[in-house]
């Protein structure tokens, strides 16, 4: 069982899942997770913040019970999602008194997904408050962190910001509050780069929503709870920023030799030229680094052969995995071989319209690279050096 006390009368009552290893069949989790629920207790009503995975609902009954919790008043969905709310249906069973709060947009969400019928929820309006009794509750709207129902909830009293998948990170682990700073920031960029980068912008603006708080820790919905909460907000405020460094991201597939060839002379070209370089192998790569990456380069190569007269799968699915999640890159090119020509560029192009990019001159091949290549990967080299300097990267 997993509780632990925060402040009077408000405790974690979630679940830690040390065995998940992947999420929305798509997300690897080499650190599992946690699906994190919060109990409230004031003098007058009970809340549950949130529930968890269906398939660790019995964890989460054990731990009210080990509270002893009767009753339930409010269960807080703040998001609609079945790994926040897809235990619903089973408290509302176990505790039939309960409403479920959430926006409208939440309250639609839950209704199509078959967790609640429309007369057990209240929806709620932004910045609306609900007392407890002692402890009181605000609501504050943020979407598209990371659906468009989403909110958090403010316990005044006690300055809690319970934040749902903002600022959250999939991790299981014993400590409930951070201890590993390094550890946990990095946790918590690849939850961003995987969810919320393609909404920075509207991150942001919700940013300076909840800066408007007094906040002593955030309790989000994955991952350890914060009790400096200047750490993750600022850590945020970096990455949704159009602030990028001095890096290239090289996603590369290779069928016999020649494209990792072509790799391993514009890495090395780029290094010499003082520049951060982050391969990665298609064939093996984790998609979550690789997104990671993408938060603050420049720039993004993508290397491949030609398959078909196109790009190779591998390098087609990266393309179009940058452009679902629109980091600030400033510029972009492709390197590859071909023996028999081929529409690689434009079909590459044509897969990433979000990118707001400047195409810097593809390097393509014909077979396995020779000098005269090498000197055009040198070139290229040399053109991702004069961008970055005119950008005030070095």
């Amino acid at each position: 069982m997993s509780v632990k006390k925060i402040k009077e009368n408000v405790h974690f009552v979630g679940v830690i899942d040390w065995d998940r290893k992947i999420f929305d069949n798509l997300i690897p989790l080499p650190d599992g997770t946690s699906y994190n629920a919060y109990i409230i207790k004031g003098s007058e009503k009970t809340v549950l913040i949130d529930t968890v995975d269906p398939a660790k609902k019995d964890i989460l009954f054990e731990n009210l019970e080990k509270l002893k919790v009767e009753k339930i008043d409010y269960i807080i969905a703040n998001h609609a999602e079945q790994d926040h709310s897809g235990s619903i249906p089973f408290v509302l069973e176990k505790y039939p008194e309960a409403t479920v709060v959430c926006t409208p947009k939440c309250k639609t969400f839950l209704v199509d997904f078959g967790l609640v019928t429309e007369d057990k929820v209240k929806t709620i309006e932004d910045r609306e408050n609900i007392s407890l009794g002692d402890k009181t509750l605000e609501f504050i709207y943020t979407p598209w962190v990371h659906w468009p129902e989403t909110m958090v909830t403010y316990l005044k009293e006690d300055k809690i910001l319970f934040s749902c998948d903002f600022f959250g990170s999939h991790i299981a682990s014993s400590d409930f509050f951070v201890k590993d700073e390094a550890k946990i920031i990095s946790d918590a960029k690849r939850y961003y780069a995987e969810i919320m980068m393609p909404f920075r912008g509207i991150v942001s603006k919700n940013i300076e929503k909840i800066e408007q708080y007094d906040i002593d820790i955030i309790a989000p919905s994955h991952g350890l709870m914060y009790d400096k909460p200047s750490m993750i907000i600022d850590a945020y405020k970096d990455w949704v920023s159009g602030k990028v460094k001095n890096e290239v991201v090289i996603p590369y597939i290779s069928m016999h030799g020649s494209t990792a060839k072509m790799v391993d002379h514009l890495v090395n070209a780029l290094i010499d030229r003082g520049i951060t370089v982050k391969r990665f192998d298609l064939a093996t790569v984790d998609i979550g680094q690789l997104a990671m990456a993408l938060v603050d380069a420049a720039t993004l190569v993508l290397a491949t052969p030609t398959v078909l007269a196109g790009p190779h799968p591998m390098a087609v699915y990266a393309a179009y995995l940058a452009n679902a999640l629109r980091p600030k890159l400033k510029y972009a090119s492709v390197i590859g071989s071909f023996n028999w020509g081929g529409r690689t560029v434009d079909i590459i192009k044509n897969t990433i319209p979000n990118l707001k990019v400047e195409l810097i001159e593809p390097v393509l091949i014909k077979g396995y690279p020779k000098r005269a290549n090498f000197q055009a990967l040198d070139k290229l080299a040399d053109e991702i050096l004069t961008k970055h300097k005119e950008a005030g990267l070095i």
